[in-house]
This record gives C-alpha cells, sequence and structure tokens, in this order.
C-alpha cells in the first residue's frame, strides 16, 4: 500500500537575501508562494493572447500524443519508441492550437525566452536572483499533460504563469526506488522513472513503495514558484486546459565546470566492470580525493606540491583534459 506523500513546505514574502542564505543552502525544495504574482503574464486574462503578442517567428518543438495515451507521454511498450509524436511549428500556431483545444495532448518544453519571446525575460524579472546571475530562461506550455518524474543538472525557479500545476518530488538517493529507464534513449534528454504514477505496476515496481515513503507533494497556483536543487526528481501534472510556467535554471560552481554526467560515463568505461572487491576499493578513493570525506585530501602538502589536485588553473586543466582525451581517442 502506498502512502500518500507529504506536503512541500510552503515560504511566503522571501527576499533573495533569505533565499540564498537559508533556502539554497537547505538543499531541499519549497514552494514560495504569490512570488511572482504581479507578472504581466500572471494577470493577463488571456494567457494565450499574451504570449501571441510576445512571440517571434523561430520553430518550436513540441510532442502531440493521442487521447488514449492519457496526456502521459511516455515510451512505447518497447521502450524503444514513444507514444507521441514530435513536430516543428511556430509558437503562434502552438497558441493557437492550444486555443482550439480538441482531444490531442500537446506540450512544448524549455522554449528560449530570449529568441522566442523578444523583451518576455526582462519584463518577467526573478527577484530572487541577482541581475547579473547567468541563468536560463524558458517557456514550458501545454494542456494536461503529465511530465515523468526526471532530474535536472542545474538548480531550477519554477514559475507557473496560468493553470495549475502538480509537483510530485523525490530526493536524489530514491534513484534505486523509481525504475529509471535508458540513460541514453530519452524523451527530452533526461532520463526517467518508469513508474506510472497513476497505476503504479508494485509487482513490476516494488521499491516504488519505499519511493513513496520519501515523496513531497505541491500544487502551484498563478503566482507560485518551486524552488527544486538540482538532481531533485520531479513529476509534473498540468491540471488545467491550458498551462504556462516560465522557469530559471542556474549552476552554482565555477563557470570551467562541465555535467557530471560525463563523469558516470568515463565510470561505465573504468569502474563499473571491475570485480565488486576492486569497484569498492575505487569508493574509498573517490570518497577520499572527489567527496572530500576526510578533508583536503591534500591538506597536507604545500600547494605548488599537488600537482593535478592543486587548486584548478588553466594550466591544470588542459592537462586533466590531456591525461583523459588521450586513451579515449585509441
Amino acid at each position: 500500500m502506498l502512502v500518500d506523500p507529504k506536503p512541500l513546505p510552503q515560504f511566503h514574502e522571501v527576499d533573495r537575501a533569505r533565499f540564498e542564505a537559508e533556502i539554497v543552502p537547505g538543499g531541499r525544495p519549497v514552494v514560495l508562494k504569490g512570488i511572482v504574482a504581479d507578472w504581466a503574464s500572471v494577470r493577463a486574462p488571456d494567457i494565450l493572447a499574451h504570449l501571441r503578442d510576445h512571440s517571434a517567428p523561430y520553430p518550436v518543438s513540441a510532442f502531440v500524443g493521442r487521447p488514449e495515451m492519457g496526456g502521459r507521454f511516455f515510451y512505447a511498450d518497447d521502450l524503444r519508441g514513444f507514444n507521441f509524436d514530435r513536430i516543428q511549428l511556430s509558437l503562434s500556431d502552438l497558441l493557437n492550437r492550444l486555443e482550439a483545444g480538441g482531444s490531442e495532448y500537446l506540450y512544448a518544453g524549455a522554449i528560449p525566452a530570449p529568441s522566442h519571446l523578444p523583451g518576455f525575460a526582462e519584463a518577467h524579472p526573478m527577484p530572487l536572483l541577482a541581475p547579473e546571475r547567468e541563468r536560463l530562461t524558458s517557456l514550458w506550455l501545454g494542456n494536461r499533460t503529465i511530465t515523468a518524474a526526471h532530474w535536472d543538472l542545474a538548480q531550477n525557479l519554477a514559475c507557473v504563469v496560468a493553470g495549475r500545476r502538480r509537483f510530485t518530488l523525490f530526493p536524489p538517493d530514491q534513484i534505486g526506488n523509481l525504475y529509471v529507464g535508458p540513460l541514453d534513449h530519452t524523451l527530452a534528454g533526461q532520463p526517467i522513472s518508469l513508474v506510472d504514477f497513476d497505476a503504479p505496476d508494485l509487482e513490476a515496481h516494488p521499491r516504488f513503495a519505499d519511493a513513496m515513503d520519501h515523496a513531497l507533494i505541491a500544487d502551484l497556483e498563478p503566482g507560485d514558484a518551486i524552488y527544486i536543487p538540482s538532481l531533485w526528481w520531479h513529476h509534473v501534472r498540468s491540471l488545467e486546459d491550458v498551462g504556462a510556467l516560465v522557469n530559471f535554471w542556474w549552476r552554482d560552481g565555477p563557470e570551467w565546470m562541465v555535467t557530471p554526467m560525463f563523469t558516470l560515463w568515463h565510470a561505465m568505461l573504468t569502474l563499473r566492470d571491475l570485480p565488486p572487491n576492486e569497484r569498492t576499493a575505487w569508493r574509498d578513493f573517490f570518497d577520499h580525493y572527489v567527496f572530500q570525506s576526510n578533508g583536503d585530501p591534500m591538506g597536507h602538502l604545500p600547494v605548488e606540491a599537488r600537482g593535478l589536485l592543486a587548486p584548478m588553473t588553466p594550466g591544470i586543466m588542459s592537462r586533466l583534459k590531456r591525461l583523459l582525451i588521450g586513451p579515449l581517442s585509441r
């Protein structure tokens, strides 16, 4: 038997100082009630007309699903194909199709605001992020659609501007209980949970019951935002015939850093198929050098004697890349 998810904590009247000092370091998702209630898109009586007034004539990639798929964009039965079609159309045409209604399910995600909605990002500032912070600002549109549980590399502030949305979230350590699909054959870039949240098959996915012990849930109204830390799993359901969301993605850390997914792929070559005792030994090395479970692994050495483990410089970065690229190019 599945337990009901716990409600996500809600915060009111959060300013940037509190967000940066308390919420982000806390590393857990929260709802920020009414944080963007004064946005023009939230106040607009007709969100589709409002977006149409701002749209540029660039193509948008959208998912289209037939009525029988129930709004859940997913794989085909063999996990090789999908239960929907991908189409290209202008943002105006997408808005027109949403306005016309009908039985098809429509979804377009990560529409880049700077190119497809000129001036929109400037007119919709995110008060919790410093203006100089680099971020991606994107629009998400659809009708009563369901996005399978997935994770994102970046931190996320997702702001509902029209319709209501339900978020169900799980901490990163629930990956083993969510029955994740292929890493390199995905719907939209990120691997997803194969569990049907409306009708979970506990014979096929018995550990999902354990995941639900850790689940958090929130229903967001227009003007609300949700903060989702990096790598937190989130399942999203749009509860209205027309739903629109604007999100901001950003990463903390040095500018030179790239996705740790590269490390995971590399580990498939170098670690995964080692004998179990060797894998365990390498875990200790990673804990020491990468996760620094014992503190700074080179703290007992002067900086000039730390080699590749000294603080990052362009020279060290080049040396590390050469070490990696050489064996991989053979």
